[in-house]
C-alpha cells in the first residue's frame, strides 16, 4: 500500500486531518495511519478514501496484486483478445499470476480468456476444459454470470473446430437462450468489456448458425452485434461482424453489389483495429466468391 498516495491526495485537496476523519474516526486513527503506517479498518480506510475521491484499491495503484491493476491487465487482454492479437495475448495471460487475484469476478474473466485463446490457437483441448471448468465446476457453479455462458461459448467453439456439430450445438443452444433472454438488457456505460463479452458470444453464435446454414437466426445476431458496435462506440468486432454480413449475403445468394460492399466495410474495419486476420479472411472470401 502505498499511503503517500492518500496524504498527497489529502493535502492538495487542502483538507486537515482534523477535517478528514470527522465523523468517520479519531484523528489519532488517522495521525497513526500517515504518519506510522498503522492501517485502520477496511470499513474506515473506505470512507475516508471515499471523501478524498479515491479507493481503496488506489493505494495499491503500484503494486501488482491491486485489484485495480489486475483489472486493467485483465482488461487489456481481453481488448487484444478481440483483435485476434494473439501474440500479445499469449504473453500478457503468461505474465498474469492468478494467485494474485484475489476477486472471483477477475478470476472467471481470466480464465474464460485463458481458454478462449487455447481455443482460438488450437491448443490442448484438456487444457482449454480445465480453464473453462474454473468457472462451469468452480467460481461459477451455479451459472448467475456471463462468464458462464462465455465458457459455453468457448465450448461451443471447440467442438465446432472439432467438426463435432451435435455437441458444439448442445453449447451454443444454452448460449443462445441466454442472448434471447437478455436482449434488452443493459449496463453501466463505462465497462466497454460487459460490451465486448456481449459481442463475444453474438459473434460466435452467429458464426456457428452460418455455418449451418441457418441464416435467419445469424443474421438477426449480426444486426444486433453491429446495433449494439454503433451504440456503444465499440469497434473491435465490426470487422468480425461485417465479415460475418457478408457471408450471409453470400449464402442467401445476394447481389454481388452487396457482398462487395459488406467485404468493402470489413475490410476498412478491419484496417483500423489492426486486425490482419480478418484482413487474410476478406481477401480469401474475395477469391472464393470470384471463382464461382
Amino acid at each position: 500500500m502505498d499511503i503517500n498516495i492518500f496524504i498527497e491526495r489529502r493535502k492538495s485537496l487542502k483538507i486537515s486531518q482534523v477535517k478528514l476523519c470527522k465523523g468517520i474516526c479519531t484523528q489519532s486513527t488517522l495521525s497513526k495511519f500517515e504518519n506510522n503506517g498503522r492501517v485502520p479498518s477496511l470499513t474506515i480506510l473506505n470512507k475516508l478514501c471515499e471523501r478524498l475521491g479515491l479507493s481503496v484499491d488506489d493505494l495499491y495503484k503500484n503494486s501488482i496484486d491491486s485489484t485495480t491493476y489486475m483489472r486493467t491487465v485483465l482488461d487489456n487482454i481481453e481488448s487484444k483478445l478481440m483483435i485476434e492479437n494473439y501474440p500479445e495475448v499469449k504473453k500478457a495471460l503468461d505474465d498474469v499470476n492468478v494467485p494474485d487475484i484475489n476477486n472471483t469476478a477477475l478470476k472467471m474473466q481470466f480464465y474464460y480468456q485463458k481458454g478462449l485463446f487455447i481455443v482460438l490457437t488450437n491448443g490442448k483441448h484438456e487444457d482449454a476444459f480445465y480453464n473453462f471448468s474454473q468457472i462451469l465446476d468452480d467460481l461459477d457453479d451455479k451459472h448467475q454470470t456471463i462468464y458462464t455462458y462465455l465458457a459455453y461459448t468457448g465450448l461451443g467453439v471447440l467442438y465446432m473446430r472439432l467438426n463435432q456439430n451435435e455437441r458444439a450445438d448442445f453449447y451454443f443452444s444454452k448460449v443462445l437462450n441466454y442472448i434471447s433472454l437478455h436482449k434488452d438488457e443493459t449496463h453501466d456505460k463505462k465497462q466497454m468489456n460487459v460490451y465486448l463479452r456481449i459481442l463475444t458470444i453474438v459473434y460466435f453464435t452467429a458464426k456457428f448458425l452460418i455455418n449451418n446454414n441457418d441464416f435467419s437466426v445469424s443474421s438477426e445476431l449480426v444486426t444486433r452485434g453491429i446495433k449494439l458496435c454503433s451504440e456503444q462506440h465499440i469497434t473491435y468486432y465490426l470487422p468480425r461482424l461485417k465479415l460475418l454480413a457478408a457471408e450471409i449475403a453470400i449464402g442467401t445468394d445476394q447481389p454481388e453489389s452487396v457482398v462487395n460492399s459488406l467485404l468493402t466495410e470489413a475490410s476498412a474495419f478491419a484496417k483500423i483495429n489492426q486486425n490482419t486476420v480478418v484482413e487474410l479472411r476478406i481477401n480469401a472470401i474475395r477469391k472464393q466468391y470470384k471463382a464461382k
